[in-house]
């Protein structure tokens, strides 16, 4: 049976998360802390949706991709709904949140779970997941925690071709300043 035919991912689907008159919403709160688009943001609630219903359904532990642990960290934020509304009327199960405790047992367990969780996820919902949520488990583990979050307040961000390209053009504005000092006089 497809996962949109069932009860739990219909209770999932038509879940709001927070209070229901909120002014400014769970899904908006989500962009602004991640600095993401609106529209990015629903389509994140959509697969933290997903990954709930895999928690439930999967038969093995499963992990989530970053932005959907973004989601899931936000919603623990919101306590009440969390663990009044949500876990016991949508889930009918506590869902909870652990850290890793480190290492390379550690390191390969969620990779091969987060491995598992993909697969079950194209199993349930009859596609795969979308890669700019849900990157491969390589890109997951192997190359994304290398990056971090900053405070774009705080600091000046720029991409790697932007920075060879600055080199070059301060490498070569000295050299101009030097030849012009040398020859011009």
């Amino acid at each position: 049976m497809s996962a949109f035919a069932t009860d739990l991912w219909r209770k999932l689907a038509a879940y709001e998360v927070g209070p229901r008159d909120a002014a400014f919403t769970f899904s908006q709160r989500l962009a602004r802390e991640n600095r993401w688009s609106a529209a990015h943001a629903a389509r994140v609630l959509t697969e933290y949706k997903r990954f709930c219903y895999l928690a439930k359904t999967a038969g093995h532990p499963v992990t989530p991709s970053d932005a959907v642990d973004q989601a899931w960290h936000l919603h623990l934020t919101y306590s009440r709904d969390y663990w009044q509304r949500f876990c016991p009327d949508i889930l009918e199960a506590e869902l909870h949140h652990g850290p890793t405790a480190g290492g390379s047992t550690e390191r390969t367990r969620y990779y091969d779970q987060y491995a598992a969780t993909l697969a079950s996820y194209e199993i349930a919902f009859g596609e795969p997941p979308p890669d700019d949520i849900w990157p491969t488990a390589h890109r997951r583990f192997v190359i994304d925690p290398l990056s971090f979050r900053v405070n774009p307040h705080d600091v000046v961000i720029l991409p790697r071709g932007a920075v060879r390209f600055a080199g070059i053009a301060a490498g070569l504005a000295l050299a101009a300043a030097t030849a012009g000092l040398i020859w011009g006089g």
